[in-house]
């Protein structure tokens, strides 16, 4: 990429895409090129199609999709199959009709089977049963590596697909309901924090609530979790604490992205192979942590005496998973922001912005 190389960055909005932009803009590039959900419906081909036409962006990003935390997975099970495949489709030909030079797909890592080898390597894929909870989910992102794939070998385009470990960061969902573990944790952890110093007005403002009194804030925070006991405020959280996750701050996926799309092409990665799969790159720290000590160190770092009870009646989800990530190391990018360091930034940017 030049400079000034126009440049899309699909989902430029949520944590993934408004990281990319950051990272761009910061490095000098000036030509970005962005739409809103309101602006631009990417489910919706046609309108895609007209955008491509219109902008005619010489590289993308293709960041944008529908996320969530393991509840919304569950739940919304036909929305995460039907609206991710739908965007994907419709980038991606749109890419290729348009003559898009090179793009960066961004997957996740729960494409990868619940029972694999640890570190789970990129050729592992489609080798096991997905955990279930995210299946949809996790079949959309695998037909967007094989969609990128499947272009590249019959059209010969230039597109790299990367699986980011769970990432938290800047711009992240903080939705109550909705959201992955880090920001929801953080949130409910600032909750509790606001409850144990009697804050009950900044309690209210943090929930959207015109009611600021105790019992009105009391009932809205059971909804999610959190309760008054005497003198002591409990957080509940999902799961038995005990399944290990690794995350990754989405400033270093930024920077792994814009280095993929600077550096790595796809006859690199396909070279050498008979038959060519499992291109696509595990970006990552290859380093874990436990559910439960994610949960003390947030809760350390905000500074809540919250007694914290796990609900084992609910589900842990995969028990382990961290990536190998010797294939990113090997072409010249490792990260850079360890889990402490990126939590406290990200929890100041919350603060700062809530």
């Amino acid at each position: 990429m030049q400079k000034n190389s126009k440049i899309y960055i699909a989902g430029h909005r949520g944590l993934v895409g408004s990281a990319i932009w950051r990272h761009l803009e910061e490095n000098g590039y000036t030509n970005l090129v962005g739409r809103t959900h309101a602006e631009l419906e990417l489910t919706d081909q046609q309108a895609v199609d007209e955008f491509f036409e219109t902008e005619k962006p010489e590289f993308v990003f293709l960041a944008a999709a529908k996320v969530g935390g393991i509840n919304a997975n569950n739940i919304y099970r036909a929305e995460f199959i039907y609206s991710n495949l739908a965007i994907q489709d419709n980038i991606v030909s749109a890419s290729y009709k348009h003559g898009v030079k090179k793009m960066v797909f961004l997957g996740s890592v729960c494409i990868y089977p619940k029972h694999a080898a640890l570190p789970v390597r990129e050729d592992c894929l489609l080798t096991g049963e997905l955990e279930y909870t995210n299946e949809p989910y996790a079949l959309a992102k695998i037909a967007g590596i094989k969609l990128t794939e499947s272009y590249n070998l019959q059209y010969g385009t230039n597109y790299v697909s990367v699986m980011p470990a769970n990432l938290y960061g800047e711009n992240d969902n903080f939705d109550l309901e909705k959201s992955h573990v880090i920001p929801a944790l953080i949130r409910k952890m600032i909750l509790c924090k606001h409850i144990e110093n009697a804050d009950f007005a900044e309690a209210a403002k943090n929930l959207g609530l015109t009611d600021d009194d105790e019992a009105a804030v009391l009932a809205e925070v059971a909804k999610y979790g959190i309760e008054k006991r005497n003198n002591e405020v409990v957080l509940k959280v999902w799961g038995s604490g005990k399944p290990y996750r690794e995350f990754m701050h989405s400033d270093d996926m930024a920077e792994a992205c814009v280095y993929i799309m600077n550096n790595v092409d796809f006859p690199d990665l396909a070279e050498g192979l008979k038959e060519v799969r499992n291109t696509h790159i595990n970006l990552g720290t290859g380093k874990d942590i436990s559910i439960r000590d994610l949960v003390g160190l947030i809760k350390d770092i905000v500074g809540t005496s919250a007694v914290i009870e796990f609900d084992t009646s609910k589900p842990d989800g995969t028990f382990r998973r961290y990536m190998d990530v010797e294939k990113v190391h090997e072409l010249g990018w490792h990260h850079k922001i360890e889990l402490e360091d990126g939590l406290r930034k990200t929890i100041e940017w919350y603060q700062h912005n809530s």
